[in-house]
């Protein structure tokens, strides 16, 4: 597909005896939302560490507006912003020393780090934090000054793992309008989640993963096929039934 952003291929990792991703291809075409969808241990993590050059895949690659990840890293870092998780943060740093940071690691001319720096600390209710070190932060705010880090060089292609994980309402909102605007500027969002009535309300393709396998993609109407997409992921992902006297001892007598 020629608007293809994101291509992986054959991505394959293994740890030990264990296969944690096992031969995943997906195609995000450019201007869409799609949210990786999978149960605990599914591979989203590693399948988004391998996309953004954080974990070397045992085969298969990926490539970023036609440039292989693994070929080309450099090249292929500069097309995205990346909100990884569990990597730790440089958080020693205010925060807006941490986008300075970032803004002059990514050649960005000092002017545009500090107004563009501005601008999101304010856009994400992190302007009176920005004298802050990082340590110090809630763990909503790490998650929202990792997303300002991610879009300050305005890439074109975010790739965000558990974005909205321990962040509140109000700043969720926040996340998503700026998001919803990047994607209707012509920027591409991928994003793992594991709240379905996020990913539905939110994303306009979807991906569902589980044992490393892509089970379905789509549009969210294709994957969906009718059916509400937590019903839909049930049905793929398979689900784990209690007897019916299990645990009867929680049960009021």
């Amino acid at each position: 597909m020629p608007d293809t952003v994101l291509a992986l291929r054959g991505l394959t990792k293994r740890f030990g005896q264990q296969v944690a991703v096992d031969g995943v291809s997906l195609d995000v075409p450019a201007g869409s939302m799609l949210g990786l969808l999978g149960p605990n241990g599914a591979g989203k993590t590693t399948t988004l560490s391998m996309a953004t050059g954080l974990l070397r895949p045992d085969a298969g690659t990926a490539f970023i507006h036609g440039v292989d990840v693994w070929a080309d890293p450099a090249a292929a870092k500069a097309r995205m912003g990346v909100l990884p998780d569990g990597v730790r943060m440089f958080d020693r740093l205010t925060g807006a020393e941490l986008l300075r940071y970032h803004g002059l690691l990514r050649g960005m001319p000092e002017a545009d780090v500090v107004s563009r720096a501005g601008e999101l600390l304010e856009a994400l209710g992190l302007a009176d934090a920005r004298s802050t070190l990082v340590i110090d932060y809630s763990a909503g705010m790490r998650k929202k000054i990792g997303l300002a880090c991610a879009l300050i060089h305005a890439p074109r292609l975010l790739l965000l793992d558990e974005p909205f994980e321990a962040v509140d309402p109000v700043s969720g909102e926040t996340i998503r309008q700026i998001l919803r605007g990047f994607v209707a500027s012509g920027g591409t969002v991928v994003l793992s989640s594991h709240v379905m009535e996020l990913v539905e309300s939110l994303c306009d393709r979807v991906a569902i993963i589980a044992a490393g396998r892509v089970l379905a993609a789509g549009t969210l109407d294709e994957v969906r096929q009718g059916q509400p997409l937590q019903r839909r992921f049930l049905d793929l992902v398979g689900t784990h039934a209690l007897g019916t006297e299990s645990l009867s001892w929680l049960r009021s007598s």
